[in-house]
């Protein structure tokens, strides 16, 4: 089961997460998610909200593939922002929950 997290910042998510060994960034190499997303499973969702713009609120997911790769893929929620392999993630997300 996937694991919310609240921190005051993405950049804090991002650290404490890189200390759990999620150091793959999966926002370079997000063809390998778009390519194979059952390969991939979301073990860490946070959300972080700016104080004064909705615009500003952002996803930080923890993703860890069946071969161990432990990574992060941070996205925004503005539609702007939401790739192909964000869509994937979010798919994947709510899959799991149901």
């Amino acid at each position: 089961m996937s694991k919310i997290y609240h921190y005051a910042s993405v950049s804090e998510a991002l650290t404490l997460l890189k200390e759990k060994g999620f150091v793959y960034d999966y926002n370079i190499h997000e063809n390998e998610i778009m390519e194979n997303p059952k390969d991939f499973e979301i073990v860490h969702i946070y959300r972080y909200e700016g104080d004064s713009n909705p615009d500003d609120e952002a996803f930080v997911y923890g993703i860890k593939s069946k071969s161990g790769e432990k990574g992060v893929f941070v996205t925004g929620s503005s539609a702007n922002s939401i790739s192909e392999a964000s869509k994937v993630l979010i798919d994947l997300s709510i899959k799991k929950h149901s």
